[in-house]
């Protein structure tokens, strides 16, 4: 079975990219579950209640996220009530919402989707490691395909989860810093990794950001508010390729459209 992920969704931009290509991604490319991050979708900072409920309607399955969950207040509301919208599983429990969503595919197999934050140069949360290592044991053993979505800053703590994990999920993608990573590849267990999946938005940027207006802040030191790019949107996204009988993953490429 295949599964789409997508990377971080930036902006007006991005979703854009989602509406005038997912449908055709799911039908040629035979995907059965599309996940997808979108903290970054709201003008590329958060996620809106509205925004979630349109990324749905245009076919993604489930939507994650990471340390910028929380900039819209409103989707403190709606968490609860939309369990396919994750935050990161390792902040407080008394937040809202879950970071752990088993959903049934299209073609009816259940999957479990984890959300998961870096410690990191990143706000202060729960051990993402020990938070996994909870999360896979109490998961159904009958749920045998399960992928991760790791929001970290470092390659090397991704790498440490993709190591940490391998053999015990299908695949830990990462997210996070915008730029993809052509290390794909299949760990010794069967685990699929990549240490960051990309952004899906405008490229004629810093990571999503008016190039001019980051230029403005790295040149002065000062505060500037950053506006999200508008050009050169690119789709990012990985396909992973899984055993649904093992939960091994047997195949892992990067998909790009424009």
């Amino acid at each position: 079975m295949n599964i789409l992920f997508i990377g971080d969704i930036f902006a007006s931009t991005g979703r854009g990219l989602v509406a005038r290509h997912l449908q055709e991604i799911i039908s040629s490319e035979k995907i059965q579950l599309a996940v997808a991050n979108a903290e970054n979708s709201a003008g590329g900072f958060g996620i809106t209640p509205l925004i979630a409920e349109e990324l749905f309607s245009m076919g993604v399955d489930v939507l994650t996220t990471g340390n910028h969950v929380w900039d819209k207040k409103e989707i403190f509301d709606y968490l609860p009530r939309q369990p396919r919208l994750l935050r990161p599983a390792n902040y407080s429990p008394e937040l809202p919402g879950e970071g752990v969503i088993v959903r049934k595919a299209r073609n009816g197999v259940e999957v479990a989707v984890i959300d998961l934050q870096g410690r990191v140069h990143m706000p202060g949360t729960d051990c993402p490691f020990r938070k996994a290592d909870k999360i896979i044991e109490s998961l159904d053993p009958n749920v045998k395909v399960r992928l991760v979505d790791f929001h970290a800053e470092l390659t090397s703590e991704k790498m440490a989860m993709g190591w940490h994990l391998n053999g015990r999920v299908s695949a830990v993608l990462g997210t996070h810093t915008h730029v993809p990573t052509a290390d794909e590849r299949i760990l010794s267990g069967g685990t699929a990794y990549q240490t960051d999946v990309g952004m899906t938005g405008p490229y004629d940027s810093i990571i999503g950001s008016d190039k001019n207006l980051a230029l403005r802040r790295f040149l002065t030191a000062m505060p500037v508010r950053l506006d999200s790019a508008k050009t050169g949107g690119e789709l990012h996204s990985t396909i992973v390729t899984v055993d649904p009988a093992t939960g091994h993953a047997v195949g892992i490429r990067r998909y790009t459209r424009t």
